[in-house]
């Protein structure tokens, strides 16, 4: 630990910092939901789909932004990510109607998540920390973005209590600011090409033909679609159980701090164990908490131990996925194919956001989206079993050459 400190700490430290602030905003969303509907009138679909449309974008995003910073450095992807993050919370604090919530939250900050999440941040840790100490780099770094989850809510809370909602998002958008002198501390410069190391397309050939990509992104695709509809939807799920909406948000709050330990607990398992068969447990594991959260009674307890339970599988799914990316291709490309993966999780994104207001609206019950949640964590446990942690031929050689 004290040497991967020395060698890469400050590249750490201020890629957990960035994650800290841009996924800590983000987690918060879901607070708005109910003040933005009942201000204008709106059903809860149009929130959750400027929200499901958020996810997509960045999804769609992802695996450009990553290329970017793959080939010239993560720095310059993420300060525009940054200026476009805070953009898209100062215009949607204006905002006053769908289509406006749509292009304020939705495409700008969607393409600005692209740029400060996990995709860039973690290829820069990857090319920084050395191979054996990776798992666990990612590991450190998602935690930080989960502990910036956990700190957030409360605060956004009390700006939206103090301020109103609006106000409220004008106060994130200039915290979110920080994000662009925070860029400095990622000193991430990509070798240059040398005549024994892939171009672009031969990445996209490489991964695309190897089953154990399509067999983790398609896994990544239920974490998406969980973790969404949890914080989107989970507060007003509540508040219709007749709780109060100040559990809600604690609920929220716990998932961000108990993902702190879900984070780095999988960055430390996945350097000794498999990382697919850690994903497959932890899959199994989410349809467990899910069942028991819809079979006992719904009260401030049980929603309490139902937001530390999701919390520590939360997104311990990302280091796992993307150190298992690094073994199978190299760090060369990482940026990019942990995008193109990211995609597929943020397709699941929109369609839990989305889908969760749809159904809602129409039955008046998330119930269906619940059972539907259960059903896809035994599938991605069920895709990601086969996945083996060997490098492709290429790295076998190059490794035997050298």
């Amino acid at each position: 630990m004290t040497s991967m400190w020395r060698t890469c700490g400050w590249v750490l430290v201020g890629g957990a910092l960035i994650l800290a602030l841009s996924l800590g905003v983000r987690h918060g969303f879901g607070l708005f939901l109910a003040p933005m509907s009942a201000e204008f009138g709106w059903g809860r679909e149009v929130f959750a789909f400027a929200i499901a449309l958020q996810n997509l974008i960045w999804g769609l995003a992802q695996p450009f932004t990553g290329a970017l910073a793959d080939r010239f450095g993560a720095a310059k992807v993420v300060l525009i990510g940054g200026v476009l993050y805070a953009l898209g919370l100062v215009f949607m604090g204006m905002a006053d109607s769908p289509w406006s919530l749509s292009l304020s939250a939705g495409l700008l900050i969607g393409i600005g998540l692209s740029g400060t999440s996990f995709s860039v941040i973690l290829g820069v840790v990857g090319r920084a920390v050395p191979p054996e100490k990776r798992s666990m780099g990612m590991g450190i770094a998602s935690a930080a973005g989960s502990f910036g989850q956990f700190a957030m809510l409360p605060g956004t809370l009390g700006l939206i209590g103090w301020l109103g909602w609006s106000a409220a998002l004008l106060a994130l958008g200039l915290l979110v600011a920080l994000i662009v002198p925070l860029v400095s501390m990622l000193k991430d410069t990509p070798a240059p090409l040398t005549g024994h190391e892939q171009t672009l397309s031969e990445a996209l050939r490489e991964a695309c033909s190897h089953s154990g990509f399509w067999l983790l992104a398609v896994g990544f695709f239920v974490c998406g679609f969980q973790v969404v509809f949890i914080g989107v939807h989970l507060p007003a799920y509540l508040v219709d159980q007749h709780l109060a909406a100040s559990v809600g948000t604690t609920v929220l709050a716990l998932v961000g701090l108990f993902n702190i330990f879900g984070t780095y607990t999988a960055g430390w398992l996945g350097g000794r164990m498999s990382k697919p068969r850690l994903l497959t447990g932890l899959y199994l594991l989410r349809a467990v908490v899910i069942s028991l959260f819809l079979w006992l009674p719904v009260t401030t307890t049980t929603a309490y131990l139902f937001g530390m339970a999701m919390g520590f599988l939360w997104l311990s799914t990302v280091p796992l996925t993307n150190g298992t990316v690094a073994t199978l291709f190299g760090v060369r490309n990482l940026s990019m194919l942990g995008g193109i993966v990211f995609l597929f999780h943020q397709l699941g994104s929109f369609l839990g956001g989305w889908l969760g207001g749809v159904v809602y609206d129409r039955t008046g019950s998330y119930d269906l989206i619940w059972q539907v949640s259960i059903l896809l964590s035994l599938l991605a446990a069920a895709l990601n079993w086969p996945v083996r942690e060997r490098p492709v031929a290429r790295l076998q050689v190059q490794a035997g050459a050298a």
